[in-house]
């Protein structure tokens, strides 16, 4: 069967073919009466809008770019937060009627690749995910000004609006439980310092343990398992007496308790370890793993609201979520 065309429900409907294109894109200059005949006339013949001719029309394709900054550590691959990202971002574009496309951009080739997708005018709109500070993709994506919103804080030097989960604060309550609990000499596994999330924990990390007579004792990771076994041995050899560790996420507490596991320390007797995310893991470690909840697919979805409004000409003040405390066995 042919599919049917916008001339063959305009002669169903009775109508111009003019007054068909504005009904089928969603456009408020028609009678009640005419929209009614158009709709009535669609259903009947299974009419779907041609996107290629309804974007002439529009100037809208529909469709939001999802980018990704993937490290050589290969976070998309290893990070379970990364899927709760993408679904819960995608679930609420999706049901604006949006069409993700997600891209990957890891290498300067990827970078160009993105660069010449979005300018082509593929999309409407650009979510960032997971960039790193020296990244130059926003700035140039920036320059193409179509709507633009971050997921977590950028560092990037161009104002984009972003949503985020309540870093300083999440990381403060970690270090502070540690302390309540009479830790002595508590260390932390930081992540890439070129990310705002690492930076963030970081300094929460520093000014909560400012003023109480005990040392920073930092080691660094890239949010990977592997890192986090490397510097948990890394800083046993540096501190063989620190008594806690809080891991800026929890794939390297997951990695930090495979060290102490090996190293014949106990958990948490010997050395209380925190984590930071809440991933579904965290419940299957052993012990199961004190972290701190952050919101992400929350987040996720707000920064996809955030764009959303920006679309429709909305505001661009940013989103911070709350992060709280999950205390479990490891602590």
């Amino acid at each position: 069967m042919k599919r049917p065309t916008l001339e063959a429900v305009a002669a169903r409907a009775g109508v111009s073919k003019s007054s068909v294109s504005r009904v089928v894109n969603g456009q408020d200059t028609v009678t009640p009466e005419i929209r009614e005949l158009v709709l009535r006339a669609v259903q009947e013949l299974g009419y779907v809008p041609n996107p290629a001719a309804r974007s002439l029309v529009t100037q809208r394709t529909d469709a939001i770019a999802m980018i990704v900054s993937d490290p050589p550590a290969g976070l998309v691959s290893d990070d379970p937060m990364f899927s709760a990202v993408v679904r819960a971002a995608s679930r609420e574009l999706e049901t604006a009627g949006k069409q993700v496309v997600l891209m990957i951009a890891g290498s300067a080739e990827s970078h160009r690749r993105v660069q010449r997708f979005v300018s082509a005018g593929h999309v409407d709109g650009v979510m960032l995910v997971s960039m790193h500070g020296a990244d130059p993709l926003p700035a140039a994506l920036a320059r193409l000004g179509l709507p633009m919103v971050s997921h977590g804080r950028p560092t990037m030097p161009v104002d984009v609006p972003f949503a985020d989960n309540d870093n300083l604060g999440g990381a403060t309550q970690a270090v502070r439980h540690l302390l309540d609990r009479g830790r002595r000499r508590i260390a932390t596994i930081s992540g890439p310092p070129d990310m705002p999330a690492s930076q963030d924990r970081l300094t929460a990390y520093r000014d909560t343990l400012r003023g109480t007579g005990r040392r920073s004792i930092v080691a660094v990771g890239d949010f990977t398992r592997v890192s986090g076994a490397e510097a948990m041995r890394q800083l046993l050899q540096d501190d063989p007496a620190l008594d806690a560790v809080f891991a800026a996420n929890d794939l390297m507490a997951v990695g930090a308790l495979r060290a102490l596991r090996e190293a014949g320390r106990r958990v948490p007797d010997d050395v209380a370890v925190v984590g930071y995310d809440d991933i579904e893991a965290a419940l299957y470690t052993d012990p199961p793993l004190t972290t701190v909840r952050s919101p992400m697919g929350e987040q996720a979805a707000a920064s996809a609201r955030l764009l959303l409004g920006l679309l429709e000409g909305g505001p661009a003040d940013p989103v911070i979520l709350p992060a709280e405390l999950v205390v479990r066995e490891s602590a």
